[in-house]
């Protein structure tokens, strides 16, 4: 919805830490999540060919952000985002350095990098050509980033980033009007990270193992669970399972509608401002409170998403199917009006081709990096 017509911030959960507890506990699965994802697909793909037929293009998304590989579509680093940003973009995005993966590459070499963008451990690594937290670790010594180095594909670039222990995650998602020129909030989805509540009898893996959401990630070459599982959690205790907050492994998306305050909507549009040529994404943030987030403030962004942003809200429990369906139809739909005017101001889509070798390089290296955690 339009900023100016969104309600006011109401929730007084917003001030209860920590953030697990802020929301309610939702349904253990929705509409959405209850599909096979061929299913889900059928009439995504229905409408994007009908709009691409409209605008007379397929491919026409690939320049919604013309400044970056595919406008985000497919291909793209998350270091294309951060080369772009200027002040105000980078004060609010973690501290992070790059690091081109060679062979011979030595130690001296990856500490210097560390120091020079003062980063201390713990740290997040993460590929710069990534998908749904594919490789994405929490690393807590030099060791264990120089094993992560150590098995990531030669001649690839790795992202290293300040670790974020805000227990808030969120993703918000941004559109600048075509016709106007407003930057507006156009969704924002709270992200729930995997976890499990001991009883004191029940050992870790007991307690994944009965949790639907929680054994998601458990025995997946994608994901390593860290935790012992052997060990007898306390009553009470709740036990984090995952950096990452993907559905991949069991994470939980909320609608945070509510939240998108025009406080919020200036402080987006202020950062995506900018940014050249950013159009449309998902700024994913880490935040300690509601209230601040909806305030505009005290919020880190961790990464941004170009034109291939899902719109990750709808897959709320509690948002009904067909709602569902209208809000990743409105995205598309927004989408493509958006790259038109881009392609009216010159600039040109890329080729299917073009598009398809972008994607099949992608997954070749996701199925090449190390497990997430």
């Amino acid at each position: 919805m339009p900023p100016d017509s969104s309600p006011p911030f109401t929730h007084s959960r917003a001030s209860l830490p920590p953030f697990h507890q802020q929301v309610p506990a939702p349904p253990s699965q929705g509409a959405l999540e209850k599909l096979p994802k061929w299913a889900i697909c059928i009439p995504l793909v229905i409408q994007w060919l009908w709009l691409g037929a409209r605008h007379g293009s397929l491919t026409l998304p690939t320049v919604a952000n013309p400044r970056i590989t595919a406008g985000g579509m497919v291909g793209e680093g998350k270091l294309e985002y951060f080369a772009g940003m200027g002040p105000v973009a980078r004060a609010a995005t973690a501290r992070y350095c790059a690091v081109r993966v060679e062979e011979g590459l030595s130690s001296a070499a990856l500490q210097t990098a560390l120091d020079e963008a003062a980063l201390a451990f713990p740290v997040v690594a993460k590929p710069d050509l990534g998908l749904c937290g594919h490789g994405v670790r929490r690393v807590d010594s030099f060791a264990e980033l120089r094993h992560y180095i150590d098995h990531f594909p030669r001649g690839e670039t790795v992202v290293l980033q300040d670790y974020l222990p805000q227990e808030g995650e969120a993703g918000i998602f941004y559109a600048r009007d075509p016709g106007t020129g407003e930057g507006r909030v156009i969704g924002l989805a709270l992200r729930e990270f995997p976890r499990v509540t001991g009883d004191g009898v029940r050992t870790l893996r007991a307690l994944i193992a009965a949790d639907r959401r929680a054994r998601q990630g458990v025995g997946s070459r994608w994901h390593e669970c860290i935790h012992d599982a052997h060990r007898v959690p306390a009553p009470g205790e709740v036990v984090r399972l995952s950096t990452i907050g993907s559905t991949r492994v069991g994470g939980l998306y909320l609608d945070g509608e509510a939240l998108i305050t025009p406080e919020l909507t200036r402080a987006i549009d202020a950062v995506a401002r900018d940014m050249p040529d950013f159009h449309f994404g998902r700024f994913d943030v880490r935040f300690d409170s509601l209230r601040e987030l909806a305030s505009g403030r005290g919020f880190s962004i961790m990464e941004v998403n170009g034109a291939g942003s899902e719109a990750i809200q709808a897959w709320d429990p509690g948002t009904p199917l067909l709602r569902g369906f209208a809000m990743i139809f409105a995205k598309q739909r927004l989408l493509f009006e958006i790259a038109s005017a881009r392609r009216r101001a010159g600039a040109r889509p890329l080729s299917l081709l073009a598009l398809a070798r972008l994607n099949l390089r992608q997954q070749r290296l996701i199925a090449r990096y190390p497990a997430s955690n």
